[in-house]
């Protein structure tokens, strides 16, 4: 049986991609090991098919975080033995790397997203210029690497010459019985961070008759308290918090419309494809989405929700036609229900297998 290890800096509790991911390796007779990060708000461990770890650090961010990881995580995997190596994002994959290279197993790097172009990268030179060096540094070197879009592999290949297979960030496809949805109810769903389109949304509820429910933490979350304040809709706006993911899905199937906006400041965000979009169609909740290129090209396609810029007035306009227009609604509801038969998960899985099948063929 070959053992497969995993590297990520998320709170393996609520990180949907790496469950579905390890989980499916599993069932394929893998030995997997998800390694992680013991924040200071974490919550035990939910029960997993696969190993979990957590390495606890005293710095909880910054360059001192990112340095602490790597060395606990160099020195964790060091008197371990595995059959392949794999780092999530640039902030695992140099002491990932080495250690691979040290135990001549296969080194794989799964891009979860374009790291030197996030929002919290993207403007600040030289932290954009050291991830970039240890991008460089990493891709160059790697033979089995995927990503979550084509327009990422694709800046990988035109940068550094090196392949990426794609592997996109789907929902596993469940059958469900249908669930009425709650009148009027709009949910985001994913990070609060900066860049999310979450102020232009909440300005978009003034003078819109519906609920805004929002799931999820982040380093604006407490801005979000204050501007619901300022603008009157402690009423209109709920702020969840952080929801377990069979928690969320309760939650996304009995609201009415999903939104998956991004501000475009950065490439990753630009050619994103949010596991957020995909929820939403599992659902049976259409949506507004931002005008994005892999959403644009997605929506074309299965049309199971509006397009819009991050102008407020549009926003606004365009749901509430999603709240009132019972046809159009009927419509992409419908074609969520046959979205969901292909972009699921049972489909994706299987380049999943082939890939980690090739790792070890000569």
């Amino acid at each position: 049986m070959k053992k497969l290890l995993f590297a990520v800096t998320t709170d393996l509790n609520h990180d949907q991609r790496m469950q579905r991911i390890c989980t499916s390796l599993v069932q394929q007779g893998y030995d997997v090991e998800l390694v992680g990060r013991q924040k200071q708000d974490s919550k035990p461990l939910v029960p997993q098919p696969y190993q979990q770890h957590r390495l606890q650090c005293r710095y909880n961010k910054g360059k001192l975080f990112y340095l602490e990881y790597m060395l606990r995580l160099y020195f964790y995997l060091n008197s371990r033995t595995y059959d392949a190596l794999c780092a999530i994002d640039l902030d695992t994959a140099l002491p990932v790397y080495f250690q691979a290279k040290k135990k001549r197993v296969p080194f794989v790097y799964d891009a979860h997203e374009y790291f030197p172009e996030v929002i919290e990268v993207t403007d600040r030179k030289t932290v954009k210029a050291a991830w970039t060096a240890i991008e460089r540094f990493v891709v160059t070197r790697t033979k089995h690497a995927y990503t979550v879009t084509q327009s990422i592999a694709d800046i990988f290949k035109r940068k550094y010459k090196t392949e990426f297979e794609v592997i996109r960030n789907v929902p596993v496809l469940w059958q469900f019985e249908p669930t009425e949805k709650a009148p009027a109810t709009i949910l985001y769903q994913g990070a609060v961070n900066a860049g999310r389109g979450l102020e232009p949304l909440l300005e978009a509820m003034v003078g819109l008759d519906a609920k805004l429910i929002i799931c999820g933490t982040g380093d604006v979350f407490d801005n979000l308290i204050k501007l619901r304040s300022e603008l009157g809709l402690e009423d209109k706006v709920e702020l969840e918090g952080q929801v377990l993911p069979q928690d969320l899905l309760h939650i996304t199937r009995n609201c009415r419309v999903g939104v998956m906006l991004l501000e475009n400041k950065g490439l990753s965000y630009y050619y994103s494809l949010a596991n957020k979009f995909f929820d939403y169609i599992h659902a049976g909740v259409p949506q507004l989405v931002i005008d994005f290129p892999e959403y644009v090209a997605l929506n074309n396609e299965y049309k199971v929700g509006l397009l819009t810029s991050l102008n407020v007035e549009e926003i606004r306009e365009k749901l509430n036609l999603l709240l009132t227009d019972e046809a159009l609604y009927q419509e992409l509801v419908a074609n969520c229900e046959q979205a969901k038969k292909e972009l699921n998960w049972q489909h994706e899985e299987q380049k999943l297998f082939s890939f980690y099948r090739g790792l070890w063929q000569v």
